[in-house]
C-alpha cells in the first residue's frame, strides 16, 4: 500500500479537520466543551475525526429538525496496529449514555487489552465518544438510524484517508456496546446485518416491538440477514435477574424479549448474565474479548474485500439462559430455541466459568515487556497487554530482585484490578498511566541492572525484560 509522507499526512490531517462533511463540520478539538475537552493526544498509530452537529439539527429541542440527522458532536479515534498493511476489520468499542459514560469514550481506543484483539486480526480498534448533555436523549445517538450510523460510516471514510487505509470505509464490523452502546450494537446488526461480524451487548438491547411505556424508542426490523451475525446478551444480575427493582430492573425483561425474538426465529444468540455486578461492566471483557476473537476468526473474509464467512453452527453448544451450565447442542433435551447459543467448547467453557463467578480462568503467561530503557534511575518500556487477561501491573526487578510493583497498588472498583485502570463503560481512566518508574533508592555510582516483567490479571507473570544500556543521567 502506498504511504502518504509524514508532511502530507499532517496536511491532510488539518485539512480534515476544517472541511464540511455530510452531516456537519468536523472542527478543531478545541471547540469541544467540557467535559469532553479533556482527551488524550491522538498522534499516529492513532487518528481522530470529530464532527459538529448537523447545522439543521444543532437545536435538540427544534420541532423542524430533520430526520436521521445527528444533534450531538461526536468524535471517532482509531488505533492501527504498527505494521499492518491492509486492515482486515475494525473492532467498535461503544460507550453507553450519559455524560460519564459518553466521556469514558475518549480513551476507549488506548486500551491495550482491546488492541490485544484487534492486533490479532489485523484490525483497527475504535472509540467514539458523543457529546451528549448529561439530561439529553440518548436515543438521538443510540438508536444508529438518528444519525450516528452515517456520521460513523462517514469517519471511517475520513480515517481511512487520515492513516492512509482506505479500507477502513468498507471494513467488517465486529461490535461491543454498554447499556446505549449495546442498543446502537444491536441496532447496527439489525440495519447493516452483512457488515457485522459479530456484536456483544452490554446490558442494551435495540428493541423489536413498541414500549407503551417509551414511546420515543422506536423498534428496529428483525431482519433474515442478521439471524446469521452471533450476538451475546450480558445484563448483571442486579439488572432485573435477581434484584427485581431499581433503576436498571427493566434491563433484564428487555432482554428476555429481544433473546425470544431473535433465538425464537433460529439466531445465534446467546446470554451470559454477570453473577456479580449491576449496570457496570465488571469482568465482563474476559469473557467478550475471547467471545469476538473466536468470531473474527471464524468470520472474517479470507482476504480483505471479500464477503463475511458464515458463523459455523455444527459444534455449537447450548445453555439454559439463567443455568451455569452447557452442553453440546446434540445432547440438549428439548427445544434448543429457547437454549442460549455458544459457538463452540471452548467457549461455553468460559462462558461456564463467567457465569459462576466471572472467574475465566488463563494458563498462558502475557507476552514479556520490550523496548526496557534506562536513563539515570528512570526506567521506561513498552508492552502488549495478554489477549486473554490483559495487564495487571508490572514488577521491577533490580538486580534480579523484586524492587517494586508499578502501580503501586492496583484497584478497580468495577472487577479485577488493571494496570490502566478501568472506568463505567470498560475504558481506561485519565490521564492515562505510563510504563515508567523511577527508582528513588537508587545509589548514585552503583551499576544496577533492572529488569521489568509483565503481570496479566489471573497472576501470571511474563519473562523478564532486562533493561537496555544507560543512555546518561535525567
Amino acid at each position: 500500500m502506498n504511504r502518504q509522507p509524514s508532511m502530507l499526512r499532517l496536511l491532510v490531517s488539518r485539512q480534515l479537520l476544517l472541511i464540511v462533511v455530510l452531516l456537519g463540520t468536523a472542527l478543531p478539538l478545541a471547540a469541544q466543551a467540557p467535559p469532553y475537552d479533556v482527551i488524550p493526544q491522538a498522534d499516529p498509530p492513532y487518528y481522530r475525526v470529530r464532527y459538529d452537529a448537523s447545522e439543521q439539527a444543532a437545536d435538540p429541542n427544534a420541532t423542524d429538525r430533520k430526520p436521521g440527522e445527528l444533534i450531538f458532536p461526536v468524535s471517532y479515534t482509531i488505533w492501527i496496529p504498527p505494521g499492518v498493511n491492509t486492515l482486515r476489520g475494525v473492532v467498535v468499542h461503544q460507550h453507553g449514555c450519559g455524560e460519564g459514560s459518553c466521556k469514558s469514550g475518549l480513551t476507549g481506543a488506548f486500551d491495550l487489552h482491546w488492541q490485544a484483539l484487534a492486533k490479532k486480526h489485523d484490525c483497527a480498534l475504535l472509540a467514539p465518544a458523543y457529546e451528549q448533555p448529561q439530561a439529553a436523549d440518548c436515543q438521538m445517538w443510540c438508536d444508529p438510524r438518528n444519525g450516528s450510523v452515517t456520521t460513523f460510516e462517514q469517519s471511517l471514510v475520513d480515517l481511512g484517508n487520515l492513516s492512509g487505509h482506505p479500507e477502513l470505509a468498507s471494513a467488517p464490523l465486529a461490535l461491543w456496546g454498554h447499556s446505549g452502546g449495546g442498543h446502537w450494537c444491536g441496532g447496527m446488526v439489525m440495519i447493516r446485518p452483512n457488515r457485522v461480524v459479530a456484536a456483544w451487548l452490554r446490558s442494551g438491547v435495540p428493541l423489536l416491538e413498541p414500549n407503551p411505556d417509551r414511546p420515543g424508542i422506536k423498534p428496529h426490523t428483525l431482519p433474515e440477514a442478521a439471524l446469521g451475525v452471533p450476538m451475546m446478551c450480558n445484563p448483571g444480575t442486579k439488572e432485573g435477574v435477581t434484584v427485581k427493582d431499581g433503576r436498571f430492573a427493566g434491563v433484564w425483561p428487555a432482554n428476555l424479549q429481544f433473546f425470544d425474538a431473535v433465538r425464537g426465529r433460529g439466531g445465534l444468540l446467546g446470554i451470559a448474565i454477570d453473577p456479580l455486578t449491576a449496570h457496570e461492566c465488571g469482568n465482563q471483557r474476559y469473557l467478550a474479548i475471547p467471545w469476538l476473537d473466536r468470531c473474527l476468526e471464524l468470520r472474517l473474509p479470507k482476504k480483505p474485500g471479500g464477503s463475511l464467512r458464515p458463523m459455523p453452527t455444527a459444534s455449537a453448544w447450548l445453555a439454559e439462559p439463567t443455568g451455569t451450565t452447557a452442553v453440546a447442542a446434540n445432547d440438549v433435551d428439548g427445544d434448543p430455541l429457547k437454549a442460549s447459543w455458544l459457538p463452540d467448547e471452548t467457549i461455553a467453557t468460559l462462558w461456564i466459568q463467567y457465569r459462576k463467578d466471572t472467574r475465566v480462568a488463563d494458563s498462558s503467561p502475557p507476552p514479556p515487556p520490550k523496548s526496557v530503557q534506562r536513563q539515570g534511575n528512570r526506567l521506561r518500556w513498552q508492552a502488549e497487554a495478554d489477549l486473554q487477561s490483559g495487564i495487571e501491573k508490572f514488577i521491577i526487578l533490580r538486580n534480579g530482585k523484586p524492587l517494586a510493583e508499578v502501580p503501586s497498588e492496583g484497584t478497580n472498583r468495577f472487577g479485577r484490578p488493571i494496570f490502566q485502570g478501568l472506568q463505567y463503560s470498560d475504558t481506561p481512566t485519565q490521564p492515562l498511566v505510563q510504563m515508567e518508574f523511577v527508582d528513588q533508592s537508587a545509589q548514585r555510582g552503583e551499576d544496577d541492572e533492572y529488569s521489568v516483567v509483565t503481570v496479566n490479571t489471573a497472576g501470571l507473570e511474563s519473562q523478564p525484560t532486562q533493561a537496555g544500556p544507560a543512555l546518561g543521567g535525567d
